[in-house]
């Protein structure tokens, strides 16, 4: 490949060289460095034997080390006993792929456990499970020999759009860092590197790889940094992936400000910077700004790739020989590399042996799938369905049989087995409930009502007592990744809407018989103002995993009390979206420009100051019990602000409550947020029970980033402490001077 912009990047040579000045200097708190230290003095405990293995290489073979030896691996060195770095998806599941292509293993003997989908995990706000879930994931990659796990994806929800939020975590990102941290330990324990994604500002698929995001300082700070910056300080994440697109005029994945100056600089991240696929650009910049490893494939020349020919195989080899690039950045980027093979014992050959869809491992994707479960709405006690009155119950949308655990794009996971909302309705149900099914829709790529289907679930309707609904939407049209228009990667979704004409269905099961409950399947909020005031009860599932029906089927029978929360607010219609209504999607089609006008204003920061109701607010969830809130006390500490709240549950189910803790500067120099969420807690209570909850708030809870002094700033004055159980949900304030 041709080396790009060659000239333009050496001009920034002697400022990045400088950058070590800035990490020596940066500035952190004593607490701070505490906490990093921990993580860092594990990625360096081997400095010296990593540094005589560097000395023993010959220049070919650390430039080896830098790039795609296969579709899937990074080159070894093999006369010296270091091995190629084997690499997979996804992140809710070991993808099948074979390692050094992207075929199949086997006949499906090794399939892997089929987790609930990022989303649905930060729906349970339960940061425990993030750690049990992490731990699978690691159990499993190294069972199929892998090295390092390609996810956590966490960027920042901005667009209901995005084709891969079923991926990530939330809009907010003070929930993202608590989820991310028990995630990645989670799979470093087993003795697996995670892989936190896409480093930044990746918040779109559409494109993804030639728009250039512009946002502010203050933006990037505060939203869309401290889900990395925890990934690192406190998770101890050993490596990072770099974005596809450009950020502030420079391609994410070799971005001098954020790689260099913020990632390796500022945090003082150790481990290694590996592209995405595809997405390095330029070999001096790569070089110069912080990428250390660049993978990727294109599948039209499978399998004649010649990876050399990569940016940062024989044109890098060639601008160090010319003496262009420094060898010791070389060098820098080798000793990354192999930090992560001790930290995982790929060198020593230590590795305990992992396992691939235990019993106990697909427990853990039901429990994940029951707590994150959200019951949107339910007027009438429609739910829980009691099986000795409910005699009948007619099944009805496509999304009722469809697997879904090969969609989505590059983490397809191959499961053994897949229970469907069906098939866990007939199972829970038992032989006492009468279970009829009709499709009413197909998944096509007509987006036209199919009559019959619709006089079907019509006349299935009216002979039953109650409807299960299973809708929404699915990963693309076909169950291989085809770029497809719903939740699938390398797409966005063309709008809000219920996709195959499901509107024009649900308005006419609704019509047929009023006693619906309306399941949804997918990545995040759509489009509900036709319907939505005309049924009753309405199921959020997400993408539930392999034991999803189960999981869906043991809530609408009340053996599960739902306890999951939006972890995204819902808006009415997509022009309530922040970035639709105040900033620009997809971009500007001549400078390929995404201006985040929105600023901080993303989800519900926007929707509550701004005064723009949603449909369903952030941390939104029922339950089919009631709690009750009271005697909520704030005071400082040596540590920050301390505070309590009693919490009861108030009705004649055990259930678990999300307590929610936000903060509001009710004065500040800046515009900042009604409320922004700085602690939460997930308590599980027996009726009747009451029990003390107690957090600790931070400094950091307080402050916001000052763009003209460039620092985090704890500005004085009052502050109002909200407890609630949702963004639009407060139940329990309290002022504090600080």
């Amino acid at each position: 490949m041709e080396n790009r912009n060659i000239r333009s990047a050496l001009t920034g040579c002697f400022s990045a060289l400088g950058l070590a000045v800035v990490m020596a200097t940066s500035s952190c708190s004593t607490s701070d460095k505490a906490q990093e230290l921990p993580n860092k003095l594990a990625l360096m405990a081997n400095e010296a034997q990593i540094d005589s293995l560097i000395s023993l290489m010959t220049l070919e073979e650390k430039i080896n080390m830098l790039h795609g030896s296969s579709s899937f691996t990074s080159g070894g060195v093999e006369r010296l006993g270091i091995p190629e770095l084997t690499m997979s998806d996804g992140p809710h599941g070991v993808r099948p792929e074979h390692g050094r292509d992207w075929s199949f293993d086997n006949a499906g003997n090794d399939s892997a456990t089929y987790l609930p989908t990022g989303i649905a995990l930060a729906a349970t706000w339960n940061p425990d499970l993030g750690y049990e879930y992490g731990a699978v994931l690691g159990s499993e990659a190294k069972a199929r020999g892998k090295d390092v796990m390609l996810g956590p994806g966490i960027n920042i929800m901005r667009t209901p759009l995005n084709g891969r939020n079923f991926e990530y975590l939330s809009e907010d990102p003070y929930l993202v860092s608590q989820l991310v941290v028990g995630y990645i330990k989670g799979v470093q324990d087993q003795g697996i590197a995670a892989c936190v994604k896409h480093f930044a500002a990746n918040n779109q698929e559409i494109k993804r790889a030639e728009v250039n995001v512009e946002m502010s300082e203050r933006a990037l700070r505060e939203l869309y940094l401290p889900g990395f910056k925890a990934a690192v300080e406190e998770g101890g994440v050993l490596t990072v992936m770099g974005a596809y697109n450009r950020f502030r005029g420079q391609y994410a994945t070799h971005n001098e400000y954020l790689v260099n100056k913020i990632l390796k600089g500022e945090w003082g991240f150790k481990g290694l910077v590996m592209s995405d696929w595809g997405a390095v650009q330029n070999t001096m910049e790569a070089a110069l700004y912080g990428n250390d490893i660049e993978m990727g494939t294109d599948l039209l020349q499978m399998p004649n790739i010649d990876y050399s020919k990569f940016l940062m195989a024989d044109t890098l080899l060639s601008l160090v020989k010319s003496g262009q690039v420094d060898e010791k950045l070389i060098d820098d980027k080798v000793r990354r590399i192999l930090r992560v093979m001790y930290s995982t014992n790929m060198i020593n050959g230590s590795r305990t042996e992992g396992a691939l869809s235990t019993r106990a491992h697909q427990q853990t994707a039901l429990k994940v799938a029951e707590e994150a479960l959200v019951l949107l709405k339910n007027e009438g006690n429609l739910l829980p369905l009691n099986k000795s009155t409910v005699k009948s119950i007619a099944v009805i949308g496509a999304n009722a049989t469809r697997k879904q655990a090969m969609g989505g794009g590059s983490s397809q996971v191959r499961a053994p087995y897949e229970v469907t909302p069906l098939e866990g309705i007939k199972r829970v149900a038992g032989s006492g409930v009468a279970v009829t099914y009709a499709p009413g829709f197909e998944v096509t790529r007509q987006e036209k009502a199919n009559q019959q289907l619709i006089d079907e679930a019509v006349n299935a309707a009216k002979g039953a007592e109650v409807v299960v609904y299973v809708g929404g939407w699915t990963h693309g049209y076909t169950d291989s990744w085809d770029g497809g228009a719903f939740d699938a990667e390398g797409a966005d979704k063309p709008n809000m809407d219920l996709p195959f004409a499901q509107d024009q269905l649900l308005d006419a099961v609704l019509k047929a018989n009023p006693r619906t409950v309306v399941v949804l399947i997918g990545g995040g909020p759509l489009d509900m103002t036709q319907w939505v005031n005309r049924t009753s009860s309405i199921v959020q599932a997400w993408y539930p995993g392999m034991e999803g029906g189960t999981a869906i089927a043991r809530v609408l029978f009340g053996e599960v009390n739902p306890s999951g929360k939006l972890p995204v607010t819902y808006p009415k219609k997509l022009q309530d979206s922040p970035a639709h209504a105040l900033g620009e999607y997809p971009g500007d089609k001549d400078t390929l420009n995404v201006e985040y006008r929105e600023d901080i204003f993303v989800g519900y920061r926007y929707h509550d100051t701004y005064k723009v109701a949603p449909q369903f607010g952030f941390g939104h969830g029922l339950s089919y019990t009631t709690f009750g809130y009271s005697n909520l006390k704030a005071a400082k500490n040596a540590d920050g602000v301390g505070v309590t709240i009693t919490l009861k549950n108030t009705g004649k189910a055990a259930g678990a409550e999300v307590v929610q803790l936000y903060v509001k500067d009710t004065e500040a120099a800046v515009k900042r947020p009604e409320k922004e969420l700085k602690s939460f807690s997930k308590v599980f209570l027996k009726p009747g029970e009451s029990k003390e909850v107690s957090f600790t708030l931070p400094k950091e809870a307080f402050q916001y980033f000052d763009e003209a002094k460039m620092q985090w700033v704890l500005e004085p004055g009052n502050f109002t402490i909200m407890a609630g159980s949702s963004s639009q949900d407060i139940r329990q304030q309290a002022e504090i001077g600080l």
